[in-house]
Order: C-alpha cells, then sequence, then structure tokens
C-alpha cells in the first residue's frame, strides 16, 4: 500500500473533490453518510467522487455504498490508516475530504472545508470541542475523551509541534491531494490522523480549523471501534517518538544536571547543617550522570532515525550538531575520557599497592574511583554512540 502511495503522482483531472470514507460494517450508517455528502455535493455544484475504503465488511457495506454511487475501494491490510492510504490513493480529486461513516460526523458541514481549502489552505481540520467552536452534541463524545484524552493530547500537540488546533482527534478533516502525497505517510493504524497534524505542522503546512458538531454515532450493530485505554496510549506513544526531546533529551540534561551537583558535593565532603555528602553521594550521583547521559544518546539516535525513516523533516539543528560533531571528534572526545578515567583508576591501584593490598581509606580511594569509573564510562559510551549515529546518519547526510 505504500509503494502504491508513495510512487503516486498527481495527474490533471476534472474531479475537484474527493469525499473518502474508511468502512468497517457501517451498514447501519454508511447510507445516511453518502446521502449527507451527496447532498453537498449538489449544494456547491462541485465535481466531485464519493470513496468507500472498505476494510473487509461482512455486513452488507459494500453493496450498500455501490446501490448509491459511491466508488467502493477494497482495502485488505487491515487498519484504520491503511483504509484511509487505500481511499486517497484511489481518489482523483484536487482536494479530499475524509471522515468517519458511523454518521457521528454531518457531511452536510463538508461546505467549510471547500471554502477553506479553495482559500489556499493546505490542511483544514475540523473542531469538535468548544474551544476552537465546535460543538459536542449530548451523548456524543465519552467523557474522558473530553475532558481529559482530547484536551489533554490536543495541549501536546500545540505545545510541542506548534500545531494550530484546538481538537487533535477529530477525524473529519480536508487537505490537498498535493499536501498527502507530499507527507509520505507511515502510519497504519489510529495514529494516522495524529500523524497528519504533527507532520504537517512540522512542516510549517498552511493549516485551518472550522468548527463542527459531533453527533452520537449511528451504528447499533457493533460499539465503536475505538478503545479509549488502548489507543489513548498508542497515541502517547506515537507522541514520545515524535517527542525526543521531551522522552530522551530534557530528562537526561536532567539526570546529568543534577548527578554533576551530586558529585562535587560528594567529592568536595559538603557539609549543610548537619548533613554531610561524601563519597556514598558521589557513588549515587554517577548513577544519575550515567542514566542522563545514555538518555541524551538516545535522544539523537531517535531523532536520526526518524528523519531517515521520514517520519520526521528534516533538522537544520540535527544538520549543525552532525557538522560540529563530526565521528572523528566523537572519537577524540572518547578516547580522552577514556584515558583520564583510567589513569584516575590506576591511581586508586596505585593507593592499593601502596598500602601493600591491604585495607584501604575508602573515603579517600572513592574520589579516584568514582569519577574514574564515569570518565571510563562516558569514554566508552561515546566512541561506541559516535560510530553508530555516524552509521544511522549517513543515508540522511549522503541523500
Amino acid at each position: 500500500m505504500n509503494d502504491i502511495k508513495n510512487s503516486e503522482k498527481l495527474v490533471t483531472s476534472t474531479i475537484e473533490l474527493s469525499i473518502v470514507m474508511p468502512c468497517l460494517n457501517e451498514a447501519d450508517t454508511l447510507g445516511v453518510c453518502i446521502h449527507k455528502a451527496q447532498e453537498s455535493i449538489k449544494k456547491l455544484k462541485i465535481s466531485a467522487e464519493i470513496i468507500v475504503a472498505d476494510n473487509g465488511s461482512t455486513d452488507g457495506s459494500q453493496k450498500i455504498a455501490k446501490k448509491l454511487g459511491a466508488r467502493v475501494v477494497d482495502v485488505t491490510e487491515k487498519g484504520y490508516g491503511n483504509a484511509l492510504m487505500g481511499g486517497i490513493a484511489a481518489a482523483n480529486g484536487e482536494y479530499v475530504i475524509m471522515g468517519d461513516a458511523d454518521d457521528s460526523y454531518d457531511f452536510l458541514e463538508i461546505d467549510k472545508f471547500v471554502y477553506k481549502l479553495r482559500e489556499g489552505y493546505e490542511l483544514v481540520q475540523g473542531c469538535r470541542l468548544p474551544g476552537g467552536g465546535g460543538t459536542v452534541a449530548p451523548g456524543a463524545m465519552p467523557f474522558l475523551h473530553r475532558w481529559w484524552g482530547n484536551p489533554m493530547f490536543t495541549f501536546f500537540a500545540r505545545r510541542w509541534f506548534n500545531a494550530p488546533i484546538h481538537d487533535i482527534y477529530c477525524g473529519l478533516r480536508g487537505f490537498t491531494k498535493q499536501f498527502y502525497v507530499d507527507l509520505n505517510q507511515q502510519c497504519t493504524g489510529m495514529e494516522f490522523a495524529t500523524e497528519m497534524i504533527i507532520k504537517g505542522s512540522l512542516e510549517k503546512a498552511k493549516i485551518a480549523e472550522v468548527p463542527i458538531t459531533l453527533h452520537p454515532d449511528g451504528r447499533k450493530a457493533h460499539a465503536p471501534h475505538l478503545k479509549t485505554f488502548r489507543d489513548g496510549w498508542r497515541t502517547l506513544r506515537f507522541f514520545l517518538m515524535y517527542s525526543p526531546r521531551q522522552l530522551f533529551l530534557t530528562p537526561g540534561i536532567f539526570l546529568i544536571v543534577l548527578g554533576l551537583v551530586g558529585s562535587v558535593a560528594g567529592l568536595s565532603n559538603l557539609h549543610v547543617s548537619d548533613v554531610t555528602f561524601g563519597a556514598h553521594t558521589s557513588l549515587f550521583a554517577s548513577l544519575a550522570i550515567l542514566c542522563g547521559y545514555q538518555a541524551v544518546w538516545f535522544a539523537i539516535f531517535t531523532k536520526v532515525f526518524a528523519i531517515n525513516e521520514k517520519l520526521m523533516p528534516p533538522d537544520t539543528r540535527l544538520d549543525r550538531f552532525f557538522s560540529i560533531a563530526t565521528l572523528e571528534r566523537g572519537l577524540g572526545l572518547g578516547v580522552v575520557s577514556f584515558a583520564v578515567g583510567l589513569a584516575l583508576l590506576l591511581a586508586a591501584v596505585h593507593q592499593w599497592y601502596v598500602v601493600d593490598f591491604g585495607d584501604l581509606d575508602y573515603g579517600h580511594t572513592l574520589r579516584y574511583v568514582i569519577p574514574g569509573m564515569i570518565l571510563v564510562f562516558l569514554g566508552f559510551q561515546t566512541i561506541l554512540s559516535s560510530f553508530f549515529v555516524s552509521i544511522l546518519g549517513m543515508k540522511r547526510r549522503i541523500s
């Protein structure tokens, strides 16, 4: 499916709009959605098509769609994202509007999206929440979704990715076909819609938002496909994967700073009131430094991998990092750190030799052992990580 999408080329078409509805056993409501979409097409006097991207329905949804004049695209790969990818790949319109076929979205409102697209916006996101002027009809959205999940993830999207939206989960949206092709989406599950907003925001696409009304799910034959905690966790996981700064870099830097403060306090035998910070403090603090350093490297690994796999757009900050932190410099820094640490450890061994390998003053000896151990580890980790990140970044730098 991705091969079809990635190789897709836009062609001149007389169709201005394609309406794509993902479908999995939506016989209860599919007909209503198609009728509403047809009314909007007639009202707009627009050249349009309706595509039902069927993901393996067994309730006769395909027959309903064909009878009403919609084009059915069979998508064998399971998943919300796969169904949309299949439907959008088959769309011939300059603009695409996607929306669920459960009658919770009113396709009579698609004129708002068309007008914004004609104004030049690349992505037009619907908003069901009052914060963006939308309306949630009684019983249309579960309590946790409305007051916790959606606002929380929307806040993350606005704060972390500068997404100019107020409803991250709204599935009724419009976009240009060119925007979608250029975006090169990868997610095949429920994260598809979230990926579009995040990548679009990172690419600084022209994004607009229009208020809509969310209605209760009209299906009776089966429960909604969305699972609150499962899909909520998948969304959080996706956000964190797209946010190596929040997941790895910021906590890593915090741990390193905390560890350095603790190590200095311990090595200097600092006394604060009745509290003494000694070698034991340095030992604990060293753990924070090691964990934090590892987290920082993971932030770099994640960022490079995500850019190479086209999950994230190129980042000029990373380019500047690589222009300074070359493989050779990383290896040199690692060797120096390793050598200094080894020298400190050998000094500790020499102290043991001086007392004929007998008992040591551990408070004194650990002042050599702890920084020596830290520097050896950091040096060794820097050498290995420099090689690894260079391999990860090779494709990105060559392309």
